[in-house]
């Protein structure tokens, strides 16, 4: 992977944007553009928020006198504000265009491809099944020498009557076959209890070697604790420490997701030259896990092969049985894709705070 972060900075031709900006419209057959979206937002805001105000403003200027220079007052304030609504709505539609441009072109430069936005998109990592609206901004993709997507995401979860929209940063890489479901909670980003929008049964938990454990909490279904030892060498533990120890990681079927709640996909070159040094690292070692097979689909294929007829010593055979007869296919047995949730106790301790401060005030 090579590393060029000049286009992230570097000056941009003023043509060069409306072009690449008209073209990101020619391409998306239905919803409007981001731009559009921008200024559809800006002038819900006006309408409800700066009308109003300008209306108290003129109603209160008003009241100082009958004179045509009183009254010329709120009308010219009223144009100034106009104006100045109007050049913040024109500097934030011209500067995120000139962004994606930017992120545009870096990819060009190494070796990558820029989307603008994807709805909900397909990927089976954790957080993207949650809430709705969801939606991936910003994505650069290479193919070299695996499929590596960079992206920003968002979903919006309802709660009754208010909504929180959630934002993350990730890292999706694409691997050469299934593995178990494997979740490594990053404790350098966690604040009161884990970050990560999904907790996991205890049961889960599996310690390794070495300070691995100050850095990480590693979860991997039941019975599975001999494959995490497999994949997670020593030699593959010290690289997600010294990479990745700021990072939530997943694996899930046959992806690598990296997780952070910030943004990924930005025209900061240290972010890129961090993130870009992380799968760097990371990608030399993933050949040792495509040679990973779950030996339980070895019982499931030969249970499925019992009900057949074993030939006699003396019935010839019509073909000889191929040499990987024993070995597994690529794939996980289901007991293994996919973690067994655990429940948060975090609004239980909501709860009983809440009632216990209002007995403490009603019987006080």
């Amino acid at each position: 992977m090579t590393f060029d972060p000049r286009p992230l900075t570097e000056p941009v031709d003023p043509a060069a944007v409306r072009a690449f900006a008209a073209e990101l419209r020619s391409r998306q057959s239905t919803g409007a553009s981001a731009a559009t979206i921008v200024g559809i937002v800006a002038a819900v805001i006006v309408a409800v928020v700066m009308v109003p105000a300008l209306v108290s403003v003129v109603l209160a200027l008003s009241s100082f006198g009958d004179s045509p220079a009183a009254a010329a007052i709120p009308v010219a304030l009223i144009v100034l504000l106009l104006a100045a609504v109007g050049v913040m709505i024109w500097l934030g539609v011209r500067n995120a265009r000139a962004t994606r441009y930017r992120l545009h072109r870096f990819a060009q430069a190494n070796g990558m491809s820029y989307e603008a936005k994807v709805a909900d998109p397909p990927l089976p990592g954790m957080i993207f099944s949650l809430g709705r609206s969801r939606q991936s901004t910003d994505l650069i993709r290479g193919t070299r020498p695996r499929f590596v997507e960079f992206g920003n995401y968002q979903y919006t979860v309802q709660s009754g009557k208010n909504s929180t929209t959630y934002r993350w940063g990730y890292v999706a890489v694409k691997l050469d076959v299934p593995l178990p479901n494997i979740v490594l909670d990053a404790k350098g980003n966690n604040g009161f209890g884990s970050n990560l929008p999904a907790s996991f049964q205890k049961a889960q938990r599996l310690s390794l070697e070495g300070d691995f454990d100050q850095h990480f909490t590693l979860y991997c279904p039941a019975g599975y604790e001999r494959d995490a030892l497999y994949l997670f060498t020593p030699d593959i533990m010290a690289r997600f420490i010294d990479n990745a120890a700021q990072l939530d990681v997943e694996i899930v079927d046959d992806w690598l997701f990296l997780y952070t709640q910030r943004k990924v996909s930005t025209l900061d070159p240290a972010t890129w030259a961090w993130l870009f040094g992380t799968v760097g690292a990371l990608l030399t070692k993933f050949d040792q896990w495509a040679r990973w097979r779950d030996e339980r689909l070895v019982a499931e294929n030969a249970g499925a092969a019992a009900p057949f007829s074993i030939p006699s010593p003396n019935q010839a055979l019509p073909f000889a049985p191929p040499a990987g007869l024993l070995t597994p296919p690529p794939g996980v047995a289901p007991q293994g894709r996919r973690l067994k949730r655990g429940g948060t106790w975090l609004p239980i301790i909501v709860v009983i705070a809440f009632v216990a401060f209002w007995l403490m005030s009603r019987f006080n």
